[in-house]
């Protein structure tokens, strides 16, 4: 056991609910990559294929092509941590616990400012190979807020051996995202004014919070249909009236819930009847500094498969680095929803005279073919893609 000094504010929130360790260990599980090659010659066969296009990437998309939700984070992670220059490197990371989405939604909010933390997942008490080589890569130079922690166990992901790390503990998603908030907080120096409540029963509608919970620093918190656990209310008093954004349609958050948050702070829902309008509904919500707004060109945007929840944690980093940019859904793989595309169709770039002088949109891909197929990858790039516009129209 590894006793690490935290900086005061940190410390009292992590008495309780953490727990400091400078070890652990466990067997690995070999989760499987597939990359682009590099260095191959134009007299390969099948040299552009492997090169990773068009699946890898097009001229306005780009794939974290993973096979299940472990290997897109590890992927991601490394995207937005590339290395070998200052400051390409995380101070700390999240490690969650692959069987339960909800904490990996929850822990979005650490690659918030300060921390800035991306997630890796883990499965049991082992740390895949993807997770455990990601790691490795990543070499976390640890959090001077955490007391020089590299790693924090969020629930019950194991120690990673070699590594400085802290704990976030909760005996279910409520109290864990609480956890969550309090450290969230801590971190920030004070509660935030806004705060995003999901349902824990419905992931499908809860995936885009994972977004703005990484960009904004605006905690997100779990209710049942009809039931604020006591957790998750104690944890909204905290945050002292805040404005809370129910995100979901009353078949996933009630009416009823909705009256009783009233008594903690302000209440706003941002709804979709359907996952996928659900999630557009976000994009385009604004309500002063809260929510995207994202009714014009000029933006970046991560798309993932509904079916897969911990996909919204691992892409979270997108939505908090390089283009930033709201999570989208589908629910079929091999088909672009007609609301997703006439929504890319509003926020189409245009130009005039030059393209060279209007703004451009970019997508990034989460998943395999299986989440989302090469010819909707083809389709969104197109949608994406900068167009000439007719004066006068």
């Amino acid at each position: 056991m590894v006793r690490l000094r935290l900086a005061p504010t940190v410390a009292a929130v992590l008495a309780g609910a953490v727990a400091l360790a400078g070890c652990g260990g466990g067997t690995t599980k070999t989760t499987t990559v597939s990359t682009p090659q590099l260095g191959k010659s134009g007299t390969e066969t099948q040299a552009s294929q492997q090169l990773g296009f068009p699946g890898f990437a097009t001229k306005n998309t780009t794939r974290v092509g993973g096979a299940d939700p472990v290997a897109d984070a590890a992927a991601v992670a490394r995207a937005v941590y590339p290395g070998g220059a200052p400051g390409t490197q995380p101070t700390a990371v999240a490690l969650v616990a692959a069987s339960d989405w909800r904490s990996g939604l929850a822990a979005s909010v650490l690659m918030s400012r300060p921390l800035n933390a991306p997630v890796l997942l883990a499965d049991g008490d082992n740390l895949p190979q993807a997770s455990s080589d990601a790691l490795g890569a990543l070499a976390p130079t640890g959090a001077t807020e955490l007391g020089g922690a590299q790693v924090i166990r969020v629930g019950t992901a194991p120690a990673p051996a070699g590594r400085r790390s802290t704990s976030l503990a909760g005996s279910d998603p409520y109290t864990l995202a609480a956890a969550i908030d309090r450290l969230a907080s801590a971190l920030a120096g004070k509660p935030s004014r806004a705060v995003v409540v999901v349902s824990a029963e419905d992931p499908a509608y809860a995936m885009p919070a994972a977004a703005w919970a990484a960009k904004s620093g605006d905690p997100i918190l779990f209710v049942r249909r009809n039931e604020i656990p006591g957790a998750t209310y104690a944890a909204l008093q905290t945050h002292e009236k805040p404005h809370i954004y129910v995100l979901g349609p009353v078949a996933t958050v009630s009416r009823g819930v909705e009256r009783a948050l009233r008594s903690v702070g302000s209440v706003t829902r941002i709804q979709g009847a359907d996952p996928v309008g659900n999630a557009i509904a976000f994009a385009r919500f604004s309500d002063g500094t809260f929510g995207w707004g994202v009714v014009d060109p000029g933006h970046g945007l991560v798309f993932a498969n509904a079916a897969r929840p911990l996909d919204a944690a691992a892409a979270a980093p997108l939505s908090a680095s390089g283009t930033y940019g709201p999570l989208l859904l589908m629910t079929d793989a091999a088909t672009l929803p007609v609301p997703l595309g006439q929504y890319l169709l509003d926020i189409q770039p245009g130009y005039q005279r030059d393209p060279v002088r209007g703004v451009y949109n970019h997508g990034w891909l989460i998943g395999d073919a299986s989440a989302i197929s090469l010819p909707v990858q083809s389709r969104i790039d197109s949608l994406l893609e900068i167009s000439q516009v007719k004066a006068g129209h």
